[in-house]
């Protein structure tokens, strides 16, 4: 099993365990460690193996074959567009096409998205830096203030807190910055860091972004129990800022973040009874289930044998080796002058890899009989038998290294030079003149690693060249195979230069081939900026806004659309952003339909965001709010209040129940129930701002029975939650 898939299998189980058991308890400082613990875990455990009697993996035999790894050469090379299309022989004659081929293309694709996620997450450390110390700032003590301007919600890094003072009231702006420094104090970023970092490595796995969700909203929770213990903070009064700071302009992943989509969720936890230390058995059930999946999933360890007999009933461990197998099964096609070979390992019926030879480097084919022939190469020599039937034939190969260009290769400062490795030099015909001309060029000293892939995406001196002429001197050895792989040559990087991007790095040119942006794409969008008085999207130091124009499908079409609808003020990042939740004319018309002419965009992205449709709006005109605005209707979303949950308060007596009571009632779990059992009690008049202080103190119908039977008859509400308050 490939080590990647392994760790994002026992990350999958610890997330599961933490799921069904842990999420819900308030034990959260406990909770971070685990989440930190399992994800160092996950990246360690797949490199143990497991004594073979404890091992729940069902293995041949004893042997220790090592078939997950296949050669570099496999998956790095890419086959011109005719061999592709050819397939390869099957064991019955039938062409088909190999899993090696998929499985080449996957790992391309897997690398590839490691690289965009690495350059995301590299992105985004530069522009907090960026704002970090190019914004005003104000020192306070080890916490920096770093100023915003705009609807950016209040976020942090490091020891930077980014806030934009002119948004907040005096007493909310505080608890946002004791909220940040407390984020700040526990280094809640590394573990931000840290999560991002496995992201990176395992984008393709939806119960890593799962879990990065988990550990964040832990830190959140984390954070408010924190500051609710503050004398100067009072429950109520932080509630009701978290709703008042809730923004559309979410920052970056990076950022530990104030205001966030879980808001329902942090309002439910500091509600939440805290948890009884009897509870916490569960904790201990997270060692044996991480036996239980490295027992299952992880590789059983060889066991040696003292005497003679067992060796001869089993088999000596395999060495492990990233080349090809030097013997075993071919199968072949012959189509016009190319003859496709397919090889065989004995070893594992599995393990295939394929080449195409010219009909000219075979010479004498035994036709309609057995026969032998070979192909001679710099690396060495490959002797076949067998025979051809028509233009098909099947035999045996083996291939022998040359010990003269092993030497060579020494020389040049390449090291690995066994069989398998001289069999895939072979294999992608790396020659002797191909490294002097790569040493010629700048490139010495290269690698098997490096090597390999230069030859088998054909990275010859004219290519080279090329790209020096078109100014990109000086190239890595992986920005090179990057470039040859994703077929960036001189003129691609002329035809992005002449559109506007005079000073673009290789890495750049990578990400926009990747993206397929081409120089009619470019004009194209400039082109419709300019029609539809939209800022130009070229920004020669930063190709960043073109990129995330094409990565989200933005065409010129789209941008008319928009404008089409009347909305002014269009930034290239607001078109992002819309484009992003989904934002299409039509929604944006339904919107002015329905009354709501004047939308701004943030407005506009805030409502999206929160799935808010007209008809949501129009729903609450059956218990009397109409023309809700866009700041009551986010908070009421954000909550999931329904024109239902209103209804329910206005039938137990409260007629003139507000938005602003309905979202502090609905973040506290008040229910018409609960307020029955306090009007059960004798407090008929009860108001819902005593019934918010009441439920936020603890001050429960079943405490005030309590109480009652032990003497305590107080005439007043308030006077309880000041018994309760005086009790804890």
């Amino acid at each position: 099993m490939p080590y990647i898939l392994h760790a994002g299998l026992i990350l999958a189980g610890c997330l599961v365990f933490y799921k069904l058991l842990l999420h819900k308890e308030t034990f959260y400082k406990l909770n971070r460690f685990i989440l930190l613990g399992c994800l160092i875990v996950s990246f360690a455990l797949p490199m143990l193996r497991v004594p073979q009697q404890w091992s729940l993996r069902k293995s041949e035999r004893n042997s220790v074959i090592e078939n997950a790894d296949f050669s570099l050469y496999s998956a790095l090379a890419i086959p011109d567009e005719k061999q592709a299309s050819k397939g390869v022989i099957t064991d019955n004659g039938a062409p088909k096409t190999t899993i090696q081929q998929a499985t080449r293309w996957l790992v391309l694709l897997y690398w590839f998205g490691v690289a965009a996620f690495a350059f995301n997450f590299l992105l985004q450390i530069i522009s907090l830096y960026y704002k970090a110390y190019s914004r005003p700032v104000i020192t306070d003590g080890k916490f920096r203030i770093v100023e915003l301007a705009g609807d950016k919600a209040p976020c942090s890094f490091g020891n930077n807190i980014f806030i934009n003072p002119e948004k907040y009231d005096w007493e909310t702006y505080n608890q946002i910055l004791l909220h940040e420094k407390i984020h700040i104090e526990q280094g809640h970023t590394l573990d931000i860091v840290l999560a991002e970092i496995i992201l990176v490595f395992q984008w393709f796995n939806p119960f890593a972004w799962l879990y990065r969700k988990e550990l964040e909203s832990n830190l959140e929770f984390l954070t408010d129990d924190q500051l609710l213990h503050n004398p100067d903070v009072e429950r109520t009064s932080y509630q009701m800022s978290l709703l008042k700071v809730s923004a559309p302009h979410f920052p970056l992943s990076l950022t530990t973040n104030y205001n966030q989509s879980l808001l329902k969720k942090r309002l439910v936890m500091m509600n939440t009874k805290r948890s009884n230390v009897h509870t916490a058995w569960k904790y201990f059930f997270l060692f044996p289930l991480l036996v239980l999946l490295v027992c299952i999933l992880n590789e059983p360890m060889a066991v040696g044998q003292s005497n003679n007999a067992s060796k001869k009933d089993k088999p000596q461990e395999v060495k492990k080796s990233s080349g090809m197998p030097t013997e075993g099964a071919w199968f072949a096609t012959i189509k016009e002058d190319k003859v496709s070979i397919q090889f065989k390992n004995d070893e594992d019926d599995h393990n295939n890899n394929s080449t195409t030879f010219l009909l000219s480097e075979l010479k004498d084919l035994p036709r309609e009989k057995s026969g032998s022939f070979s192909v001679i190469r710099d690396a060495g020599a490959m002797n076949f038998t067998g025979r051809f039937e028509g233009n098909e034939g099947m035999g045996r190969y083996k291939f022998t290294g040359d010990k003269s260009f092993a030497d060579f290769l020494h020389t040049e400062g390449v090291d690995d030079t066994d069989e398998k490795d001289m069999m895939a030099y072979f294999i992608v015909n790396v020659q002797r003149t191909y490294v002097r001309m790569l040493k010629e060029k700048g490139y010495a000293g290269l690698g098997k690693n490096e090597l390999l892939p230069l030859a088998a995406l054909k990275v010859d001196g004219p290519y080279i060249e090329s790209l020096k002429k078109s100014g990109l001197s000086g190239l890595g050895v992986h920005e090179l195979i990057s470039l040859k792989a994703l077929g960036v040559d001189s003129d691609y990087v002329q035809e992005i230069r002449k559109a506007g991007f005079s000073n673009i790095s290789p890495n750049q040119l990578v990400t926009f081939k990747a993206q397929g942006i081409n120089g009619k794409y470019i004009a194209d969008m400039r082109d419709a900026a300019k029609k539809e008085g939209k800022p130009d999207p070229i920004d020669n130091d930063s190709p960043d806004e073109i990129v995330s124009f094409k990565a989200m499908d933005i065409d010129p079409a789209y941008m008319k659309s928009i404008s089409a609808t009347g909305l002014k003020d269009v930034s290239n990042s607001d078109l992002v952003a819309m484009k992003a939740q989904g934002i299409t004319a039509e929604y944006i018309k339904n919107l002015q339909a329905s009354g709501y002419k004047d939308i701004s965009v943030s407005d506009l992205i805030a409502i999206k965001a929160q799935n808010i449709t007209p008809e949501y709006l129009k729903s609450f005109a059956t218990v009397g709010w109409n023309n809700i605005s866009y700041s009551d209707a986010i908070p009421l979303k954000a909550m999931a209040i329904t024109p239902e949950f209103v209804q329910g308060f206005r039938d137990i007596g409260y007629k003139n129940i507000s938005i602003e009571n309905a979202v502090a009632l609905k973040a506290q779990n008040i229910t018409p129930a609960l307020i029955k059992e306090y009007k059960a009690l004798g407090y008929e008049d009860i108001s819902v701002e005593d019934v918010s202080a009441a439920k936020a103190t603890g001050t429960t119908p079943a405490f005030i029975s309590s109480m009652k039977e032990k003497g305590h008859n107080l005439k007043s509400l308030q006077k309880y939650i000041q018994l309760k308050t005086a009790v804890e």
